[in-house]
């Protein structure tokens, strides 16, 4: 892992889409917080755009701190996308 990468994690269903867990990228340049990065990683695959084709149907998390598209991010940030969590 080089000093510009970041950690994004996909947890339930979108981790299906994705087929990983857990993937290490460089922080594309340019990119200062969550929402300017999901373009980026919509690329990456069509499961990727898939799991994120709903941004309001994901939560966020940047180093396990719940955030929303507005959250800062930076290199060695690790950013959590998630479906809403339900009780019963």
């Amino acid at each position: 892992m080089s000093s510009n990468d970041i950690t994004i994690r996909y947890f339930a269903w979108m981790r299906e889409h994705t087929g990983t867990s857990s993937e290490v990228i460089a922080l594309p340049e340019g990119v200062t917080n969550v929402e300017e990065l999901v373009p980026f990683v919509t690329k990456q695959s069509a499961g990727h755009a898939t799991a994120l084709a709903d941004m309001m149907a994901v939560r966020v998390a940047v180093n396990r701190t719940y955030g929303d598209l507005g959250t800062a991010i930076s290199s060695g940030d690790e950013i959590a996308f998630f479906p809403p969590v339900t009780g019963g």
